[in-house]
């Protein structure tokens, strides 16, 4: 592990992600009022009529979220029976916990708070939104903020894997169920299920085989060292090429509306502050060392942003309010993180240190690049 004089940042993308999407959104903004024909023809292809799913955006996410899935080691899951306890808090936070109180959160702020100021209609679609933000755990960005906390890489890694397989069984159905109960929406399963399908399923069956296969080839050093990079830059930009064209097919509510993005930014910071000191406060409580309270702690409060928005889309369209609260998720989510990261390594010193942090799984090779496996890993 790390020594405490060890000074660790966030790539340039990284560190300032949050300009870049205020960037996209001027963009986007200005595409969509300025070119409002071509705007319009790309907000009408879609996979089949009625569908939902833009096939622009549906492309552009693809692109972000295989990258993603390359890195899920599922062997290293073989492990985690050494050292449960952070793992099982992780996971009752992130699928008993967040999506509920998040649906508390939307509705006081939403529907009773902020009515007057966004009416009943938005109301739901913002309430969507922010359920679907929540109810998708982060992925991809855990793995720098467990970088900056001097996090246990193993063991990060582990709750990342566990957690795309749990959000292939559980996000339909609590989306479906929470959202329905929230607001006065319906979810149409079928068309969460087929989104569950094309961001979910098929990148990570596509990364898990592709992973597999190349390591079995090439080896772990390689695959972490030479061929995860390449996609680092296609996954960058497709985010933000999603991004613009979210934006395009917004501009008109957002030109507005802009000062509902400010209302929806306030349950959302909620939320990632509540949930995160109830997992870092948990982790205490059960004596769990802090290499992996700080990460566990994180992944509560993080979100999956790309999965968020491309499922916001599939169901209610680009152009949706939901689409929209889930877009001011990428909006705060780097701040607010940097300052929950900032707040665990203040507080190192609360949790009793660990003598070895173990690899869950040596034969997997997760341990043996860590660092430039997280340098090159954000998408």
């Amino acid at each position: 592990m790390a020594e405490p004089s060890d000074v660790r940042r966030l790539n340039v993308f990284e560190r300032y992600l949050t300009l870049w999407v205020a960037l996209c959104m001027l963009v986007g903004i200005a595409l969509g009022k300025l070119l409002p024909g071509l705007t319009d023809a790309l907000r009408r292809i879609e996979f089949g009529g009625g569908s939902q799913i833009n096939v622009p955006i549906a492309v552009l996410i693809w692109l972000m979220i295989y990258p993603m899935m390359l890195k899920v080691d599922f062997a290293s899951v073989l492990g985690v029976g050494r050292r449960p306890k952070g793992l099982i808090i992780t996971c009752l936070v992130n699928w008993l916990v967040k999506p509920f109180s998040m649906a508390l959160l939307g509705y006081v702020f939403f529907k009773l708070l902020f009515r007057p100021w966004i009416g009943a209609e938005l109301a739901d679609q913002y309430i969507a939104g922010v359920i679907i933000l929540a109810a998708a755990p982060c992925t991809a960005m855990v793995f720098v903020w467990s970088y900056l906390t001097r996090g246990d890489a193993a063991y990060t890694l582990v709750q990342v894997s566990v957690n795309d397989l749990l959000m292939l069984v559980l996000f339909a159905p609590i989306v479906t169920f929470v959202v329905s109960g929230a607001s006065e929406l319906t979810v149409p399963f079928m068309v969460l299920v087929y989104a569950v399908i094309c961001f979910i399923v098929i990148p990570l069956a596509a990364g898990a085989i592709t992973r597999r296969t190349l390591i079995r080839r090439r080896g772990v050093a390689w695959f972490e060292q030479a061929f995860l990079p390449r996609f680092h830059p296609i996954a960058v930009l497709a985010l933000l090429a999603t991004l613009v064209l979210i934006f395009a097919f917004q501009a008109e509510n957002i030109t507005k509306r802009s000062f509902h993005v400010v209302l929806i930014a306030i349950p959302i910071l909620l939320q990632v502050y509540f949930n995160s000191s109830l997992v870092y406060g948990m982790m205490k409580v059960f004596r769990v060392p802090h290499s992996v309270a700080a990460p566990g702690a994180l992944i509560g409060a993080s979100n999956f942003f790309e999965l968020a928005v491309a499922t916001a889309i599939a169901l209610y369209g680009p152009e949706s309010g939901a689409a929209l609260a889930t877009v001011v998720g990428v909006l705060v989510e780097v701040p607010v993180m940097l300052s929950v990261c900032a707040l665990c390594n203040r507080t190192r010193g609360w949790f009793e240190a660990s003598s070895v942090d173990e690899c869950p799984s040596p034969a997997s090779g997760c341990c043996a690049n860590w660092k430039d496996f997280v340098r090159e890993g954000a998408g």
